[in-house]
């Protein structure tokens, strides 16, 4: 089955809530964004899988001032209707410090439709620190 043009939107917004609610410290609004059950898979940056809502608003009040001060999502691509109300969704974020850094991570994202709306039930949250993802010559 295709996603509707209506569903697509809706993800994407989804998709785009992710900063505003992080960056306002809204986490307890986090149900408009994950499910309750929500694998969010920070491996990348050594703290493995949090596994439901208030594991990641744990972590979130556990880093502190170490928290990016803006989450900014781009490049969202939603890539397969997997059935049964999920869908795939790629995107790249790019988070600005408190003293100016930036960063760059691409979200993996599988999310599913709710009766209150579309909710991301896993995200893999994958950081880019080397060039090309590390490609040193053209593949042929």
């Amino acid at each position: 089955m295709t996603l509707s043009t209506e569903d697509r939107l809706a993800i994407a917004e989804l998709i785009s809530l992710h900063g505003h609610l992080f960056d306002d410290g809204r986490l307890d609004e986090l149900t408009e964004l994950f499910t309750e059950d929500v694998v969010y898979d920070v491996s990348a940056f050594g703290q493995g899988k949090l596994v439901g809502i208030e594991a990641i608003q744990d972590a979130a009040l556990a880093l502190g001032a170490a928290n990016a001060v803006a989450h900014h999502v781009t490049n969202i691509v939603i890539t397969d209707d997997l059935g049964d109300g999920r869908a795939q969704v790629r995107s790249k974020g790019l988070a600005v410090m408190a003293d100016g850094r930036c960063g760059s991570v691409s979200y993996e994202d599988v999310v599913v439709r709710r009766a209150e709306g579309w909710r991301i039930a896993r995200r893999a949250v994958e950081a880019r620190r080397v060039p090309l993802n590390g490609v040193t010559h053209a593949r042929r």
